[in-house]
């Protein structure tokens, strides 16, 4: 039924204006916001899948990754998105290395997340 479908995903912000200046500024993701649909923003990423990202007032940041950006080199990734202005999330129980990178346990991950408490992550290809 769905295989041809050309499914999205979505999550919540509670700030669109401030969503749209990480995702564009600190990120480098090219966005839109479509203020007739209430300042939706799309992120637009590599593969032609775009993202939703929508005004939610009673947003609750999601406790779970809800996006991953799959990259060449985590270091760099970590240094450059360090230099910006992020800041890697620590977990308990999770062997996170000074940088916040999680290595060994499957693909080198680390966790930051966005100015409405979402988590994302950028990981290690393999």
């Amino acid at each position: 039924m769905f295989r041809d479908t050309r499914a999205f995903s979505g999550f919540s912000v509670d700030d669109t204006d401030r969503a749209m200046r990480f995702y564009a500024d600190t990120l480098g993701l090219r966005v839109s916001k479509d203020d007739a649909m209430g300042g939706m923003l799309t992120l637009h990423v590599a593969g032609d899948r775009d993202i939703l990202v929508y005004p939610k007032a009673d947003h609750v940041p999601a406790s779970y990754t809800v996006l991953n950006f799959p990259v060449d080199d985590i270091d760099t990734a970590v240094d450059e998105l360090a230099a910006r202005g992020v800041r890697f999330a620590r977990y308990d129980g999770m062997p996170q290395d000074e940088k916040g990178v999680m290595r060994g346990n499957g693909p080198s991950i680390a966790w930051f997340t966005d100015p409405a408490g979402n988590v994302l992550s950028v990981l290690q290809q393999q």
